[in-house]
């Protein structure tokens, strides 16, 4: 198994809320002291944390479930439930969070030590204490925590990096990362040595800029073929592409078709063929290369992308090189960071219940009103009473009596029945 993974797919759950307490003062002398029932304690938060030093999703695939601590429930004596502990969840710098179920964009780490609560804690419900009043002294009954479902979420790793290497496998891509970097990548003569990112700082002239070797890509990567399709989105925030031709041919191919074909993968995948590019000409120092390098020159005379003779054998032709990638650099806009996309309303905040009859039952839906039912203590004629007037307040005896419901008839929540009341 490869150690780079770089999309995965995790569940994640934030900590329910703690219950309210239903309980009373009580005290030596003191006959009938009053409801002193503790609120909940909050969840715990799912809470993404981007981590420098992470440079692969690969611990994702050991562990797919992230679920936060709950909060404690209340309890006597105006006691509050302890709070859930936060879950933080380590991630690598340019990790971009998706929702499974909307394909809404929720996060991106683009920057170390960057911090984003992906999933809030549920609230903790109140004690007894919060509905006492000057004619109901004694309420015996409480609020639940907050209940938190889990969701599924999608983690697609971008790498950082100002500049980008692309080209054909074998071309010298990692080659000139060693050589410009302190970047020690895998090189052989053969194809697709380089199987992940290789990120490296390159120092110029007093100005830095981190430069990643895109793994090689072949003639129809963005439909799958090769090695590229699964690497070609890290390429996508680089704000320059040094394109790696080998101009000695010496697998070959034709320098000149080596290049439209890597432009045209690059716009099959995007935009990407309209990216500011170098070509940065490998291997002039083999026989031949001088030809293929004219040529090379002339079929882009017409352009603006300009091409830089280079040997990373004998580490030639690197100074000029690197002066045209910094100053365009200095003329371009900084790494592309994606716009997180706001939460939706949810469903039940808008419609909070439904009401419909079955022969003669009127059934009442809806996570609003069936959350209603944790909050009743049905031995207690206060609770029941202000059930009722909850149910009046949400407009659910309004919407059965519009259903044709009359006194008695039966109306269901959730695996409960009751008498319909006016």
């Amino acid at each position: 198994m490869s150690l780079f993974v770089d999309q995965v797919k995790i569940t994640a759950k934030a900590g329910n809320g703690g219950d309210g307490a239903v309980s009373f003062h009580r005290e030596k002398y003191v006959q009938n002291g009053g409801p002193d029932g503790g609120d909940g304690g909050r969840g715990g938060s799912v809470v993404l944390l981007a981590d420098p030093n992470m440079h692969t999703l690969m611990d994702f695939r050991f562990r797919r479930k992230y679920v936060a601590e709950g909060g404690q429930n209340g309890s006597g004596r105006l006691c509050k439930g302890k709070s859930g502990e936060d879950l933080i969840v380590k991630v690598p710098v340019g990790t971009v969070v998706r929702e499974v179920a909307t394909g809404r964009l929720c996060a991106d780490m683009h920057e170390a030590g960057q911090r984003h609560v992906l999933l809030h804690g549920g609230r903790g419900g109140w004690g007894n204490s919060h509905f006492a009043t000057s004619t109901r002294q004694a309420p015996g009954f409480a609020k639940p925590g907050q209940k938190c479902e889990a969701r599924e979420f999608e983690l697609e790793l971008k790498s950082i990096a100002d500049v980008g290497l692309v080209g054909y496998p074998n071309v010298g891509k990692s080659t000139i990362l060693s050589v410009v970097t302190s970047a020690k990548p895998k090189i052989a003569n053969y194809h697709f040595t380089t199987l992940t990112p290789n990120l490296g700082i390159v120092r110029h002239r007093g100005e830095d800029f981190v430069l990643a070797d895109i793994p090689g890509l072949v003639e129809g990567a963005h439909a799958g073929v090769g090695l590229g399709h699964a690497f070609l989105r890290h390429v996508e925030r680089t704000r320059l592409l040094v394109h790696v031709v080998d101009v000695s041919a010496s697998e070959g191919r034709d320098p000149v078709e080596d290049f439209e074909h890597i432009v045209d993968e690059l716009a099959c995948y995007g935009a990407l063929a309209d990216r500011p590019q170098i070509v940065a000409a490998n291997k002039v120092d083999l026989p031949g290369a001088q030809e293929h390098l004219q040529r090379l020159r002339e079929h882009l005379r017409l352009t603006d992308i300009e091409v830089y003779p280079v040997s990373a054998a004998t580490r030639q032709g690197f100074d000029a090189l690197l002066d045209a990638v910094v100053r365009a650099l200095a003329q371009l806009p900084p790494i592309e960071v994606y716009e997180a996309e706001p939460e939706p309303v949810q469903a039940d905040a808008l419609a909070p219940f439904t009401v419909r009859r079955e022969n003669e039952l009127y059934v009442v839906e809806g996570p609003a009103v069936e959350r209603l039912l944790d909050s009743v203590n049905f031995d207690d004629e206060e609770s029941l009473n202000w059930f009722h007037r909850t149910l009046r307040r949400l407009g659910v005896i309004d919407a059965l009596r519009e259903k044709g419901a009359a006194e008695g008839d039966t109306v269901a929540i959730a695996d409960m029945e009751f008498d319909f009341v006016e």
